[in-house]
């Protein structure tokens, strides 16, 4: 399976996810993402980041819901849950408060706004769950590769920094504590040591064997890489405001098509500057146009629907209702499980038996 395939599924699904507020439908495509991920997932370090991103969603939906009580909501209601202690404030913050009436309106609009952003987290994580990172890397087009050597040691470092805390933990430190901010301190710097050492070292050795290695081109053809590159991310940009706003509905598929041009083009000047052979290149069959395609379906059947029937993709806290599950929508969500039949299965290292 291409590693571009796992990440255009998953960005279709985050392009879903910032569509909507409704939590049954953030709910249905973090599932659809945790489903696909629990089936094609293998034993590799970078497989085993997913965790620590549900639980870094799981801590933005909480610090979004403790903003609210605490800083208060934008949100009128009338259904106080608590009323806590308000701090008096000078004149010239006007507007903002501390402490004071904690509704029920204001909390629900909170989770709601949390609950999209734990599903943008939740989708990009089962991307860095699925798609080996190196492969990725080395898919790249050659106008990419200086860049290259700089994302190798970003896209390397948190996997490796999961990988080691798990096996200092298991190691127990000859019986140091391993949790809490004493077991943090004593952790923490071996941990970020070992990782960071691991991604630049795999950086060096990429620079060692010739990456990035650039030829002779005329300044002709590099001015009109750098314009075509830049102008085509400037479009790309424009549109995933677009995307990410109702009011960017009339411009943003134009602007998209035009950046991605724009880009492409940029990036096969680029690529003349860098020959080079690719040993065992990822192809792009058939089912990664099924996982790829599949993540677009459900971004584009999640965008007309929220263009017909956006009160049913936002649904209101004033006055307060329960949200109900849009049929549409939810079918909408559907396709993003074919990654689940069409992607080859996951390869596990089998566990050593025990010696009787």
């Amino acid at each position: 399976m291409h590693p571009g395939a796992w990440w255009i599924w998953a960005l279709g699904l985050g392009t879903a996810a910032s569509r909507t507020t409704n939590p049954l439908l953030l709910a249905l495509l973090m599932a659809v993402a945790g489903f696909v991920v629990a089936t094609h997932r293998t034993d590799a370090p970078w497989a085993r980041s997913y965790t620590a991103f549900v639980k870094l969603a799981a801590a933005v939906l909480v610090i979004r819901l403790a903003f609210a009580v605490f800083l208060g909501s934008p949100i009128p209601g009338t259904h106080v849950i608590v009323t806590l202690p308000e701090i008096p404030l000078p004149h010239w913050a006007q507007g903002v408060r501390i402490g004071g009436r904690v509704t029920a309106e204001g909390l629900l609009f909170a989770l709601y706004d949390g609950l999209k952003l734990a599903a943008l987290l939740v989708c990009v994580g089962a991307a860095n769950a699925l798609a080996n990172p190196a492969r990725l890397l080395k898919s790249l087009p050659g106008a990419l590769y200086e860049a290259g050597v700089a994302v190798v040691v970003a896209l390397t470092f948190a996997p490796h920094l999961i990988a080691d805390v798990q096996r200092l933990r298991a190691a127990r430190f000859r019986g140091r504590p391993d949790r809490g901010l004493r077991g943090l301190l004593h952790v923490g710097l071996p941990v970020l040591e070992g990782a960071l050492e691991r991604s630049v070292a795999l950086a060096a050795a990429m620079d060692a064997r010739g990456y990035g290695r650039t030829a002779q081109v005329p300044a002709a053809v590099r001015r009109t890489t750098g314009t075509l590159t830049l102008g085509g991310l400037l479009g790309v940009c424009a549109d995933t405001y677009g995307l990410l706003t109702a009011a960017g509905d009339s411009y943003g598929l134009p602007v998209l098509l035009a950046g991605l041009g724009a880009a492409l083009g940029g990036l096969w000047l680029g690529g003349r500057r860098t020959p080079r052979t690719r040993y065992r290149p990822d192809l792009w069959g058939v089912r990664a146009w099924l996982v790829a395609g599949s993540g677009v379906a459900v971004a584009a059947l999640m965008i007309v629907a929220a263009s017909s029937d956006p009160a049913a993709l936002r649904p209101g806290v004033v006055p307060l209702v329960a949200p109900t599950l849009p049929p549409r929508p939810a079918a909408a969500v559907l396709p993003g499980l074919l990654p689940a039949f069409a992607a080859p299965a996951a390869r596990r290292t089998p566990a050593p038996e025990e010696s009787s």
